[in-house]
């Protein structure tokens, strides 16, 4: 049997005709922007960030948000959200910074799960939010009597949010699946 190994048989390096410049990094393919590690992927997670944080604070700043259990619902999803959008974030820049892929199959399960999670309760917050708004200000008519610019803004926030996170989820999962 004749086989050749590379042990016995050593293959040279070709040589690099750009002066030898070989810590340039690489862009892979599965590097896609919005991905976590990618500049995308940190634009997503600092949007996701500030509207939570936005829909946190103003919902939090009113009086009367702990009488009802949707807008209370509306302030733990924000802030579950801000949290996991932070924490992200710093993982993101750390990657950026020390030119590391972020594709490992372990990591980007938590991501995609961490994301559909986050992502699925700032969605039913906001839409329960959404509906105590339009009770209060179309079938009550007591906006008057309530905050009712501040619990749309919140609310507003609380969707702009989780169409922010709904892209990094896609693009996780994404991954995942073309394994």
């Amino acid at each position: 049997m004749s086989v050749s190994h590379a042990s016995i048989h050593p293959v040279e390096d070709p040589t690099t005709t750009d002066g030898g410049n070989n810590n340039a990094p690489r862009v892979r393919m599965k590097d896609i922007q919005g991905m976590p590690g990618t500049k995308g992927g940190l634009a997503l997670r600092l949007s996701q960030f500030i509207f939570a944080v936005t829909a946190l604070s103003v919902m939090a700043s009113t009086s009367d948000f702990p009488s009802v259990t949707a807008f209370t619902y509306l302030v733990v999803a924000a802030s579950l959200q801000c949290l996991w959008s932070l924490c992200l974030a710093i993982i993101d820049i750390y990657a950026l910074l020390v030119m590391r892929s972020l594709q490992n199959y372990r990591i980007v399960i938590a991501f995609a799960v961490g994301d559909g999670i986050a992502s699925t309760l700032t969605f039913a917050a906001a839409c329960a939010s959404a509906g105590i708004t339009v009770l209060i200000n179309n079938d009550l008519d007591s906006c008057a009597d309530n905050h009712c610019l501040q619990f749309e803004t919140a609310t507003a926030m609380a969707f702009i949010s989780w169409f922010s996170a709904l892209p990094s989820f896609l693009l996780n999962f994404w991954s995942l699946a073309s394994r």
